[in-house]
């Protein structure tokens, strides 16, 4: 098989499954070492060992490469394989079936670890029809956030994309995906959104979320949280309570806010109620889901996958949304696209 797409294949595995981050890069790093060699050229340095000398090739990504040329499916990839034929999540089977795409995702362009291709590549893998690509808004420094201009610049790309190929990974078959053109803004402490009007209106699905003091007190946070709600350019309602309930980061509660207040709102402006289906945010919690729903909002089950195997985390969120009865047909992403985007246009 391709090595290069064996590789790759390895590091979604790996992220799928929550491995370390080092590990992971140890494979999308030699997979970008050799793809601009000829095959026959990768070949030919696997078997007089002088792939071993590359920048980037370690003895177990130097391995795979060897059994890859070789015509073999790497040991190491037959092995992960095997275990991610098991599901992530034990529950909300019949939901999963029915999710068409993905609305927050993150590339290397802000705080995610991929291309862009290698996300949209990854989505085709998983069935998915669109997939938002969200990155975030210039507040968020330490996520890279996107300036006005480089935003622009991320829009020609995403046209690119949509306008080329089906772009293939890990050896296996895709399916065409349509590229959203996005963003995950910040919410202000003003309550205002991080990124220029103008160019909100170019995009296809804002999200927007807060990132900053969350400890505010309730009054604080709701008046912010209302006022991104209530501008026309949201979409939705991005990981609403911020909390973390594991993981490196650690643990972190749940911010206080008005939620029957923050509910109403997402209902009365159109704005979705984001499941996020990161397994360390499990946001929202359980009775606030409840509470959305009999606020009468939609949701919109997404990966918040910051790296291809990321992408599907959705698993555990059509769990939770089944758990928690959440009508299929009041969730975003099992609309087809057309209908999606047609919510999403700014009224």
């Amino acid at each position: 098989m391709d090595a290069v797409a064996a590789l790759n294949e390895i590091a979604f595995w790996l992220e799928r499954g929550r491995a370390a981050t080092f590990k992971v890069q140890a494979f999308r790093k030699a997979a970008a070492a050799i793809s601009a060699l000829p095959p026959e050229e990768v070949a030919a340095r696997a078997g007089n060992g002088r792939l071993k000398s590359m920048k980037g090739i370690g003895d177990r990504t130097y391995q795979v490469i060897r059994q890859a040329v070789e015509g073999q499916v790497p040991e190491y990839l037959a092995d992960l394989r095997e275990k991610g034929a098991a599901p992530l999540a034990s529950g909300g089977a019949e939901l999963r079936g029915m999710l068409r795409g993905d609305l927050h995702s993150h590339s290397e362009w802000s705080d995610g670890g991929s291309p862009i291709e290698l996300m949209v590549a990854a989505a085709g893998v998983l069935g998915r029809e669109y997939l938002a690509l969200t990155d975030h808004s210039p507040n968020l420094t330490i996520a890279n956030g996107l300036s006005a201009e480089r935003l622009l610049r991320q829009l020609d790309v995403v046209e690119a994309i949509n306008a080329g190929p089906v772009p293939g990974d890990g050896g296996q078959p895709g399916r065409p995906v349509r590229l959203l053109a996005g963003i995950e803004v910040d919410i202000l402490e003003s309550g205002e959104l991080d990124q220029d009007p103008e160019l909100l209106d170019r995009l296809d699905i804002v999200v927007a979320s807060v990132h900053s003091k969350l400890r505010a007190d309730s009054r604080t946070m709701t008046r912010r949280m209302l006022g991104g709600i209530q501008d026309p350019h949201t979409n939705v309602l991005g990981h609403c309570t911020g909390r973390l309930v594991e993981g490196q980061r650690g643990t972190r509660p749940p911010s206080d806010f008005d939620a029957e207040a923050v509910f109403a709102a997402c209902a009365e402006h159109n704005v979705a109620v984001e499941i996020n289906s990161r397994p360390e945010r499990q946001d929202p919690p359980d009775p606030l889901i409840q509470l959305a729903l009999d606020a009468g909002c939609l949701f919109s089950i997404d990966s918040d996958a910051h790296a291809p195997g990321q992408l599907d985390f959705l698993q555990y969120g059509a769990e939770r949304a089944e758990k928690n009865g959440v009508p299929a047909d009041r969730i975003i992403t099992t609309w087809p696209v057309e209908r999606l985007l047609e919510w999403a246009a700014p009224q």
